[in-house]
């Protein structure tokens, strides 16, 4: 029996698609996509960071603002240009001692509308996108000095620690953070800001980011070593009880019990004291004193080597 694809049209005809699958080509020079592995790493870190982020704008900005992640990708410098606007504003950043790089993108006029809070204005709503002005630009630049802070934090290793702002762009092609075929890793965030929502993207070069991630990753977790966890057990206090053989009791006689009543212990006049840590006996005892407190004397504690003995 042969199974033919069936294909619709918009008129409401079925036609029959009886030609073999063209088979897609596989560029092994670019990986499909992140691994499951460094797609959770990235995008747990990048949620941290849009939280901060979020924070940052809602105490400078004096704006209510709540980020998510849409989504992390690889894909290349061209891929990446295509799915920005024309006109959007792109804050480069770089390390002049390395070869660090790293875009930050949101809309012209959700800058203008950051700088116009941060100013004490009282718009509400985006306003017409155009160039900034040098005193704009400098405002910008302290607010995202502070918010690249916070992506090397949540990122931890994976940035350099002296990438800084160096410039902003507005369009995507002139910015070119790599060649246009590279690799980058885009992170996509929905910001919104009052009543109304933009989105925003992050784009890191990939080669230098997913070596750091695999060497972080892939690094073996440390083996607990035996003598670090025999000290801290041994430092660790625990509760000394000096006690009489316990009675069982029903609850009733319990509630019972006034002041004047007598109760007997199975505990001989002649027997040891328990000298116990929890529910665990580690030795018998005699009752002592010390100057004016009580105290008890070790009378064996052959218990304690039979607690140990038969310790798994």
């Amino acid at each position: 029996m042969q199974i033919e694809d069936s294909v619709r049209t918009d008129d409401g005809a079925s036609t029959t698609d009886a030609g073999p699958a063209v088979p897609e080509r596989y560029d092994f020079g670019r990986p499909a996509a992140l691994s499951r592995e460094h797609t959770r790493a990235l995008a747990g870190a990048f949620d941290a960071f849009a939280r901060l982020w979020a924070m940052q704008l809602t105490s400078k900005a004096r704006l209510r603002s709540h980020i998510t992640v849409e989504r992390v990708t690889l894909e290349t410098y061209d891929e990446y240009v295509s799915t920005v606007p024309a006109t959007t504003t792109l804050v480069l950043c770089s390390d002049e001692d390395a070869d660090a790089r790293a875009i930050i993108e949101f809309p012209v006029s959700t800058a203008l509308l950051w700088i116009v809070k941060m100013l004490g204005g009282d718009s509400a709503r985006p306003l017409e996108a155009r160039s900034l002005t040098p005193i704009e630009f400098a405002l910008l630049r302290a607010l995202m000095d502070e918010t690249l802070g916070h992506l090397r934090g949540s990122l931890g290793g994976l940035l350099s620690e002296r990438l800084a702002v160096t410039a902003v762009q507005y369009n995507a092609a002139f910015a070119q953070i790599v060649s246009a075929q590279e690799l980058v890793v885009v992170a996509r965030f929905s910001m919104r800001l009052a009543d109304h929502t933009e989105s925003a993207s992050i784009a890191l070069p990939a080669a230098v980011l997913l070596e750091r991630l695999t060497d972080t990753t892939s690094a073996p977790h440390a083996a607990p070593d035996p003598d670090v966890v025999r000290h801290h057990v041994e430092e660790a206090p625990v509760e000394l009880t000096l006690r009489l053989a316990s009675r069982a009791m029903l609850p009733g006689e319990v509630l019972d019990l006034a002041v004047g009543d007598v109760l007997t212990l199975p505990h001989g006049e002649d027997r040891p004291l328990e000298l116990a840590i929890g529910d665990h006996v580690v030795a018998a005892a005699a009752v002592g004193a010390n100057g004016a407190r009580l105290a008890c004397v070790i009378t064996s504690s052959d218990l304690s080597r039979s607690l140990v003995e038969e310790t798994p």
